[in-house]
C-alpha cells in the first residue's frame, strides 16, 4: 500500500521538488519509497509562512479547530489499513503494533478535538486589600504563535500527532521535521491536513538534513520548540533555542520494582511486553527489573520462558513480536553493549544474538551497574534483572540514574505505592503495570536527563498558549 514517492508539505501545499530521500523497508533493507528533502530556502519559506499564519490561526474559532481535528479523525479511520501498512514497512514495526499505533493516532486527534473547545480562562478576585477595591481581573489563554516540531523515528505517527494535534487545538501554526528514517507517517498526516480549511501557512511538514534543521531551533519567529529524541541532541538544541519555550521528551532507562506480594504470572506477562515491544525501541521500554529476593528465582524462570517464546521475524506476519531495530548499525551497537555486559561479569539468561538489524530478545543478570545496558538507554530488546531485599533500597537504585521518565511498581501494599509515588524521581509512576504503559491524554514527560515539560494534549496546549491578563477598574 506504499506509493513509490511522497510529497512534502510547504505552507499547506504538496510539493515534490526532488526525490532525494530514500526510505527503506527496515526488515528487508530494500528501498521502499522516496520523498523530497527540503533545502534551507524551503525551510525559510515555511517559517515565514507560519509567521504570517499566526494571526489567522489565532482568529480561527474553537469550533472550527474542532471540526478540522474531527475531519482528521474520520480520514485516519478510513485509512487505517494504509497507515498501518506504511508504518510496518518504514519503521519495521510488527503489524499488530502498527495497528495499535494507528489507533493511538486517532485517539490523540480525538482528544485534541475535545480539548479545542475547552481552553478556558479564569476570573480573578483582585480585591485582596483596600487598595484593590473595585478592581476585577480575568485571564484568557492565547496561542503562543508559530511552533517548531522535531519528531523521532520510533512512533512516526503518534509522536508527530502529539505535537500537531494540540497545536491545531491551541491555534498555533507549525513547521515539523519528521525523522528522515521514517518520514512517511508524518507526510500522510500532511495529506489529510491538506484536505482541511486551515489558513494558508498553518502547517509545513519537511524532511531535511540535520544541518538544515538548525533553523527549526534558532529562528526567533518560532515561539516554541518541541523535540522528541535523544538526550544529547535535545539538550544541545535547547542551548541554541534562544528566547523560545522548549519542550523536550528525551530518553530513559525505565525501571520496574517487583515486590514480594506481586502477582508473578501477571507481572511476567507485562514485563516481557514492556521490555520487548517494538524491539525495545521506546524511551519507556522496561530496561532495569528489580525483583524481591523472595520471588526472584520464580519470576526469573517465568521471564526466561516467556521471552524465549516470542517470535522474531518479518514484521508483516501477524504472529511476529520482535521485528528489526531501525538499522543494522543500531543492531551492532546493541550487540556490543550486550557483549560488554557479559565480559564485565553479567550472566546471559536468554537471547544475545544478532543477524543484521534483528536482535534477539535478551535477558541479563548480575550486570555491574556501570555498564551501558544499566546506565544508558539501550533502545533495543534488552532487560537486566537484579535482586533486592529492602523496598527503600530498591527505590534508591531506581533513582541512581541520570534519567527519570517513568517507573513501574508491582505491589499490593498501599504504603509502598505511596512511598514510590513520593520518592521515585520520575515523571510518572505506574502501579501493577510497566512504565511502558501510556494513554494519550495523561501528562507524559520526564525529569533529569529525560527532558522537561509534558506531552498529553491538555498539557501540551498549556505550553502552546500564554495567559493574558485583563484588569478592569470600576468607575466610582
Amino acid at each position: 500500500m506504499m506509493k513509490s514517492t511522497y510529497s512534502y508539505y510547504l505552507s499547506n501545499e504538496a510539493l515534490q521538488p526532488n526525490t532525494d530521500l530514500v526510505v527503506t523497508d527496515k526488515y528487508t533493507g530494500e528501498d521502499a519509497t522516496r520523498a523530497p528533502i527540503a533545502d534551507s530556502r524551503t525551510i525559510e519559506e515555511a517559517i515565514a509562512a507560519a509567521a504570517r499564519a499566526a494571526e489567522p490561526m489565532r482568529r480561527l474559532p474553537p469550533y472550527e479547530r474542532q471540526q478540522i481535528l474531527n475531519h482528521c479523525v474520520h480520514r485516519f479511520e478510513q485509512r487505517r489499513d494504509e497507515l498501518a501498512s506504511v508504518l510496518c514497512v518504514e519503521a519495521g514495526k510488527p503489524i499488530k503494533d502498527s495497528r495499535g499505533e494507528v489507533t493511538r493516532l486517532i485517539d490523540t486527534f480525538r482528544i485534541a478535538a475535545e480539548e479545542a473547545v475547552r481552553i478556558d480562562g479564569q476570573v480573578l478576585n483582585l480585591e485582596i486589600s483596600e487598595r484593590a477595591r473595585g478592581y476585577r481581573g480575568m485571564v484568557q489563554h492565547v496561542p503562543i504563535g508559530p511552533c517548531s516540531f522535531i519528531s523521532p523515528f520510533n512512533f512516526p505517527l503518534n509522536l508527530a500527532a502529539h505535537k500537531i494535534a494540540p497545536a491545531i487545538a491551541a491555534g498555533c501554526p507549525f513547521v515539523l521535521k519528521p525523522a528522515s528514517r521514517t518520514p512517511v507517517g508524518a507526510l500522510l498526516i500532511g495529506e489529510v491536513l491538506a484536505e482541511t480549511d486551515l489558513p494558508q501557512g498553518a502547517f509545513s511538514i519537511l524532511p531535511c538534513q540535520r544541518d538544515g534543521a538548525d533553523r527549526f531551533t534558532t529562528d526567533e519567529r518560532l515561539k516554541l520548540l518541541s523535540f522528541t529524541g535523544s538526550p544529547k541532541v535535545g539538550w544541545n538544541l535547547k542551548s541554541k533555542a534562544g528566547k523560545k519555550k522548549v519542550i523536550l521528551e528525551l530518553g530513559g532507562n525505565a525501571a520496574c520494582i517487583i515486590d514480594a506480594q506481586a502477582d508473578l504470572e501477571a507481572a511476567a506477562d507485562r514485563l516481557v511486553t514492556g521490555a520487548f515491544y517494538q524491539s525495545g525501541q521506546s524511551c519507556i521500554s522496561v530496561q532495569r527489573i528489580f525483583i524481591h529476593e523472595a520471588v526472584y528465582e520464580d519470576l526469573r524462570g517465568l521471564l526466561v520462558s516467556k521471552t524465549r517464546s516470542l517470535k522474531m521475524g518479518d514484521p508483516k506476519e501477524e504472529d511476529t513480536f520482535i521485528g528489526p531495530v531501525i538499522s543494522e548499525s543500531e543492531g551492532r551497537r546493541i550487540k556490543d553493549w550486550i557483549d560488554r555486559a557479559i565480559e564485565a561479569g553479567g550472566k546471559p539468561l536468554c537471547g544475545g544474538g544478532r543477524d543484521g538489524a534483528m536482535v534477539e530478545a535478551t535477558l541479563l543478570e548480575d550486570v555491574p551497574a556501570d555498564q551501558p545496558v544499566c546506565e544508558e538507554e539501550v533502545f533495543g530488546p534488552v532487560a537486566v534483572l537484579s535482586g533486592f531485599n529492602d523496598f527503600t533500597d530498591a527505590i534508591r537504585r531506581v533513582n541512581d540514574s541520570s534519567f527519570g521518565l517513568q517507573a513501574g511498581v508491582f505491589t499490593s501494599d498501599l504504603s509502598r505505592v505511596l512511598q514510590a509515588w513520593d520518592e521515585l524521581v520520575v515523571g510518572g509512576v505506574v502501579v501493577n503495570d510497566v512504565p511502558s504503559w501510556r494513554v494519550d491524554n495523561m501528562p507524559y514527560g520526564g525529569v533529569k536527563d529525560s527532558g522537561l515539560g509534558r506531552e498529553g494534549i491538555r498539557y501540551a496546549i498549556e505550553d502552546m498558549t500564554e495567559p493574558r491578563l485583563l484588569v478592569i477598574r470600576e468607575n466610582s
